[in-house]
């Protein structure tokens, strides 16, 4: 075996790990598939981490992991599949990030590795044993990946933006209603 070989056979085992478990993510969200909460709850435990509506933010993270998994698995427009891996873990990281770096504190240790695998595999390719490969890498451009990345860090960016809107907002509006009810007890 070649050691291109061996580099292809690596590419299509990180891409069967990274897009298997972010297709089981994704349908736990979509379908309430392996324990998930579907739809109804993810959207709910979208609305409690600032994700705001939550229906929609709900959809969007299920269709991002589960579609942007499937696509890795495959090895099928492999720089759009990683730029979608990359910027829906971005939203994931947003939300554990105060915890720390260590999973084990609730931190982003787990949804970091995920999209800088996702980060990596869009910007190396999917290697020979793939659809990319079979099509004659037609959806595997360097022009599509710019693009790809540049649409994601944007939507990433804005959607984490608006969530941090969104949780200061309710930091305020209690500590507002705590002074208040402070403010009523000496009365």
């Amino acid at each position: 075996m070649t050691s291109l070989h061996r580099k292809d056979l690596g590419l299509f085992a990180l891409r069967a790990a990274v897009g298997g478990v972010m297709f089981a993510h994704g349908a736990q969200k979509l379908f309430g598939w392996f324990g998930g909460g579907g739809i109804e709850g993810t959207a709910q435990a979208m609305e409690h981490m600032g994700y705001e509506p939550g229906r929609p933010n709900a959809v969007a993270s299920g269709l991002g992991e589960a579609g942007g998994g499937a696509l890795l698995v495959l090895g099928l427009a492999t720089p759009v599949a990683g730029s979608v891996v990359a910027g829906t873990m971005a939203g994931a990281i947003a939300v554990h990030a105060p915890a720390g770096f260590f999973a084990m504190g609730g931190g982003f240790e787990y949804p970091g590795l995920l999209g800088t695998c996702g980060l990596a595999l869009g910007i190396s390719g999917a290697g020979r044993y793939s659809l990319d490969h079979a099509l004659g890498h037609v959806l595997d451009r360097p022009w599509v990946g710019l693009l790809a990345f540049g649409a994601s860090a944007i939507g990433a960016a804005a959607v984490v933006t608006r969530r941090q809107d969104t949780v200061r907002r309710r930091e305020i509006r209690e500590v507002e209603q705590a002074a208040m009810q402070e403010g009523a007890g000496l009365s």
